[in-house]
């Protein structure tokens, strides 16, 4: 995932690799963010980012986001990204991802111990195409899962369950 975040005129992307959904209703994820990564104190400040899901031809990108430090250069000019304007956050939104979810910080109470954040889902936006994008998900040591195809069992399902 790529996290965008906001403080005091600075915007800062982050490659990140580790984040979990934790509830449905209201829409929570918690995300790991080291204290050393620069995006943490923007983060924890602002108490607001949008995690932004990128494309799989944005892989070095994502890899190149991952390699260099906000605290020395701007991401979104130097990887030509387009920071567009969130709606319920100061975030920004990154218009080359299909998928950006607008979130706060519901909860600090593991960052100390932790890092780990748990945010609120307050906004979301996807693309109406492609219908199934080609998303990039990190596995681990290097090494990126490629998501896109899709299985519909939308029948199988009781209708409550969906």
């Amino acid at each position: 995932m790529l996290v965008s975040s906001a403080w005091k005129g600075a915007q800062n992307i982050m490659t990140m690799g580790w984040h979990t959904v934790m509830e449905f209703e209201p829409s929570r994820i918690g995300c790991f963010i080291t204290g050393a990564n620069h995006s943490y104190e923007m983060i924890r400040r602002s108490r607001q980012c949008v995690i932004n899901v990128p494309t799989a031809e944005m892989a070095k990108t994502v890899v190149g986001i991952g390699n260099c430090t906000g605290a020395e250069v701007d991401k979104f000019e130097r990887f030509g990204l387009t920071a567009e304007e969130s709606e319920q956050v100061q975030a920004p939104l990154i218009a080359e991802c299909p998928v950006s979810l607008e979130c706060r910080v519901a909860d600090t109470s593991l960052l100390r111990r932790y890092s780990f954040f748990v945010l609120e889902v307050v906004k979301a936006h996807a693309a109406p195409r492609p219908k199934y994008p080609k998303t990039l998900h990190y596995t681990g040591d290097g090494v990126f899962m490629v998501a896109g195809g899709h299985i519909n069992l939308r029948r199988q399902f009781r209708p409550e369950m969906l």
